[in-house]
């Protein structure tokens, strides 16, 4: 096999292998965590990296775009305030997101080293972050056509392989159910 430089490591995608070898590393992840990435997307493809998010149990992200474009509605056309907050474990985030300088951030609220399996996690766990409260969604995040562009389709393949929908390893999507400020440091704990 012929190693690969550092460019083109960074532009290769990861493998279905090497995403099935990581698995094991990826569940042993602790049940909870430092949140170490706090991200606010005031618009598509813009990505706004803060040490604090206030966070509203009415209008979702103080000022993001989840109010004007939610990618999930209710039937009267209101945003889903189930997808209010997206977390990605970072395992995974280190494992997919290779070419940091050229492909853009997943957009996730927060990262953190935390296992976000429905074992660890099931749908309507409250999870205390700063003086925030959220839920966990019962709503799968699949990840979209634009991780298969930016991280590769055998990335996409493996969060969505049947026995690894469990796991949740494109993140925990959850609504928030107390207002509050959350910052960057602040560990995220199950209620």
């Amino acid at each position: 096999m012929v190693a690969l430089s550092v460019e083109e490591f960074k532009m290769a995608h990861v493998t279905l292998a090497e995403c099935d070898a990581a698995l094991p590393h990826v569940l042993e992840a602790p049940k909870e965590a430092a949140i170490e990435v706090l991200c606010h997307r005031p618009d598509f493809g813009q990505r706004d990296y803060r040490d604090a998010l206030e966070l509203r149990v009415a209008t979702g992200i103080e000022n993001e775009r989840w109010m004007k474009h939610p990618w999930m509605k209710l039937e009267d056309g209101s945003p889903d305030p189930r997808i209010q907050v997206s977390i990605l474990q970072k395992r995974v985030l280190d494992l997919c997101w290779r070419d940091r300088d050229e492909v853009v951030y997943p957009g996730d609220t927060m990262i953190a080293d935390m296992d976000l399996g429905e074992e660890n996690l099931p749908a309507g766990t409250r999870l205390q972050a700063g003086t925030a409260i959220l839920e966990v969604s019962d709503v799968f995040n699949t990840a979209c056509a634009k991780w298969k562009v930016r991280h590769g389709r055998e990335s996409f393949d493996w969060i969505n392989k049947p026995e690894n929908v469990k796991h949740r390893l494109r993140g925990a999507l959850c609504s928030i159910v107390q207002d509050g400020v959350v910052r960057k440091g602040d560990i995220l704990r199950k209620l």
